[in-house]
């Protein structure tokens, strides 16, 4: 899944969204095929479906259709053509038609709670410099490529990013952290799973080795009707 995070993070940057709409989007897609089948509808047609509906529950505004579709074609064309060699072949109809799909197994509850809140107010309540919220904000930004944004809640996601930036900027909150009122044992946890990520990512190539992980992937149908697609759930 690391892979379709990094194409959904590139569709939102290309489409200049606010970085908790491309964050709401990643969770969608995340949440979609752990209770489906990667067969049951094409990753590369949940992706855009995805941002699409994340914008408007984020209230970014609606994405004109011709500029979802034509964005979607030059991020695959330009930054993913190593591992998608055709050309795009879905239409905005198909993002609508996949969006039905999308709202039906979230049941409707499309309001997320991410980690740069709560990050922000222990940031102020530290009292650190203006260099830690930064780094800290681009770990949680690494942790939509994991799974702990389905296992834990975004208050402790926070602050073991905040955790993992104090580290990296050699900053002593030890203190700080010995006086919250927060289960450590999770906070540890989660720290260990995103450093895992990170040794993982640091040695792997993904023009080299993701068409290899493609190819043993499920293909799903190019057009799944609806009844295919509940089937899987």
């Amino acid at each position: 899944m690391v892979f379709y995070s990094n194409f959904i993070q590139a569709l939102g940057e290309q489409l200049k969204m606010r970085q908790q709409v491309i964050a709401s989007a990643t969770v969608y897609f995340k949440r979609f095929y752990a209770r489906n089948s990667l067969r049951s509808i094409d990753p590369w047609l949940m992706a855009p479906t995805c941002i699409f509906l994340a914008s408007k529950v984020e209230e970014f505004g609606v994405i004109s259709n011709n500029k979802l579709m034509t964005t979607c074609q030059n991020v695959v064309k330009t930054k993913f053509s190593h591992a998608y060699t055709q050309e795009y072949p879905y239409r905005i109809n198909s993002v609508l038609e996949c969006e039905f799909y999308l709202l039906e197994m979230m049941d409707c509850c499309l309001v997320l709670y991410h980690p740069y809140r709560p990050l922000i107010q222990y940031c102020a309540d530290l009292g650190q410099d203006d260099n830690l919220l930064p780094v800290a904000w681009r770990i949680v930004n690494d942790s939509l490529r994991t799974d702990v944004c389905l296992m834990y809640p975004p208050y402790l996601i926070a602050l073991a990013c905040l955790h993992i930036a104090c580290v990296i900027q050699d900053k002593d909150g030890r203190q700080w952290f010995a006086e919250l009122s927060v289960d450590m044992d999770k906070v540890l946890e989660i720290t260990k799973q995103i450093l895992a990520f990170y040794e993982l990512w640091k040695n792997y190539e993904e023009k080299k080795e993701i068409i290899a992980v493609l190819v043993k992937m499920p293909k799903p149908k190019t057009s799944p009707t609806r009844n295919e697609a509940k089937m899987q759930q």
